[in-house]
């Protein structure tokens, strides 16, 4: 048998996407004045004509075929866009409130989850190791949960929130960028509501922090979209399971951020957690990583 060598462009948009999301909390960090309900209604907002530009000029004639849908479609797709906003939201507000390292713990847990809910949900054969990976990834949380006095709320819900976007997302035939189109679509009124509503306030940000901030507020749909493009590109040219790979790369670099850049406490039981999580992804990898290797040879 011949082997085939991984193509090159394809792991150029995986690391380009999976970097970026990890060095995302710097972007956001700049933004740690502005409430993260109103940078969240931005971002909402920002991203709907984004994500138009990039489809018309990828899609061109055929867009507003492809932004069609059925009613059952949009119904999730409003579920799905509810629970990737409360994925956001708790992302930006644990950035600005110097939770970092959390955001990192809550994204290493997250193809955990996913082979939880693939187990539950779409009754997907769970082998021995991956349980085994499951429970040590248990045990390093509860730890950290003792040890801290408290449950690591911001990493479940990181977990949590997006094992089940993902999970809503598998069971759609809908394409990544229209499917967030849509999802942006139909929480921007509620958005635009929320920020006209802020303007009466005085503690709106937008328009009266600077033009930095202004900059910021109006890129947040960028910073959703491109990499979304990156990883379109990937998933387009590289097995799943090897993209998968390269997903651990942005907790690892918002890891490095939280502990040498922004100074965060990283303490045992920090560490502990952290171990058993890395343990336990390795175990869980390790059958979809035969799978991968196995499809890359002819």
């Amino acid at each position: 048998m011949t082997e085939h060598k991984l193509d090159r462009g394809g792991a150029a948009a995986a690391v380009s996407a999976f970097t970026f999301w990890g060095l995302v909390p710097v972007y956001y960090k700049g933004l740690q004045t502005v409430g993260a309900w109103e940078v969240l209604a931005h971002r909402i907002i920002w991203a709907v004509p984004t994500l138009l530009f990039f489809l018309a000029i990828r899609e061109r004639k055929n867009i507003l075929q492809k932004l069609r849908m059925a009613k059952s479609d949009i119904a999730w797709l409003t579920l799905t866009g509810v629970t990737v906003a409360a994925n956001w939201l708790i992302f930006v507000w644990a950035v600005a409130h110097d939770h970092v390292l959390d955001t990192s713990l809550g994204y290493f847990a997250t193809p955990i989850v996913n082979v939880v809910l693939g187990c539950v949900f779409l009754k997907e054969r769970l082998p021995v190791l991956q349980t085994v990976g499951v429970m040590i990834a248990a045990v390093g949380t509860l730890y950290l949960a003792w040890f801290l006095g408290r449950p690591p709320w911001i990493s479940i819900s990181l977990a949590l929130t997006f094992g089940f976007y993902g999970l809503m997302r598998k069971r759609l035939t809908v394409q990544p960028m229209p499917g967030l189109l849509w999802e942006s679509s139909l929480m921007f009124l509620p958005a635009l509501v929320y920020l006209l509503w802020l303007s009466t306030q005085t503690s709106q940000a937008f328009l009266h922090s600077g033009a930095g901030v202004d900059l910021l507020l109006i890129f947040s749909g960028l910073t959703t979209v491109l990499p979304l493009i990156w990883f379109n590109m990937a998933a387009q040219k590289l097995p799943l399971s090897i993209l998968g790979f390269f997903q651990y790369l942005a907790p690892c670099i918002s890891f490095l951020l939280a502990v040498f850049l922004y100074n965060e406490e990283f303490t045992y039981g920090h560490a502990v957690a952290f171990a058993c999580i890395w343990f336990a992804l390795a175990l869980v990898s390790i059958e979809p990583f035969r799978r991968a290797r196995r499809r890359l040879r002819v």
